[in-house]
């Protein structure tokens, strides 16, 4: 009652001077209820980054996304890169796993080659033995069987009579005069070379064609 009964100065007066609650008036007091006490401690103003930590954090973090994404893409050209060797390996195992039996094979067709070669001779029409023909027959097929065989997976001989010369592919053994051939081309060939798709496996041995010196 006493509160009730100052009037609106002196309430300012005692608010100013430091009373620990003061109302404006007593209306006040009897809608509300409350009494005064401490501030509760959640509506104290938080204290939020500045604009430049801000802005300088966002950038930090721009920089370590763009880093990462580099890294990723490198990681994938790398991996990238490891799969087609291992597939190149794999795929060069398959086609050259058998080269050292392919060169075993050739020295084979070199015999049966010559054999061939000398049953014809054997054979010729003033020779009418027809034992020898059969052979020679024979060995033409078989012959023309183990070519089909080796083409078939990808082993070829070479043909290189009338073509230039390549260290790769040939191996020159002697000179021949050049007689109707222009000098530098492969006159004969001595030792047939092979190829196994298309890697050089056994070297043509050759004689190159140069001109005669008088």
């Amino acid at each position: 009652q006493h509160i009730q009964s100052l009037s609106q100065t002196q309430l300012r007066v005692l608010y100013f001077r430091g009373s620990p609650c003061v109302f404006s008036t007593a209306a006040q007091q009897r809608s509300t209820g409350d009494e005064c006490g401490p501030e509760d401690p959640r509506d104290e103003p938080k204290h939020p980054l500045s604009d430049c930590a801000l802005q300088h954090k966002a950038i930090k973090l721009e920089e370590q996304v763009r880093d990462l994404t580099e890294r990723y893409r490198k990681a994938l050209a790398d991996s990238e890169n490891v799969r087609r060797r291992t597939q190149k390996f794999v795929e060069d195992a398959k086609l050259f796993g058998i080269q050292s039996f392919c060169r075993d094979l050739v020295e084979v067709a070199d015999i049966l080659e010559k054999t061939a070669e000398s049953a014809a001779e054997e054979a010729e029409p003033s020779n009418p033995n027809p034992t020898l023909k059969k052979i020679y027959e024979g060995l033409s097929l078989i012959e023309a069987k183990l070519q089909s065989v080796f083409a078939k997976h990808g082993l070829q001989k070479m043909n290189p009579v009338g073509g230039k010369y390549d260290p790769y592919d040939h191996e020159i053994v002697c000179h021949v005069p050049a007689e109707g051939v222009q000098p530098g081309t492969i006159a004969l060939v001595t030792q047939d070379g092979y190829k196994l798709h298309g890697r050089t496996i056994r070297h043509a041995l050759v004689g190159v064609a140069v001109e005669s010196q008088e």
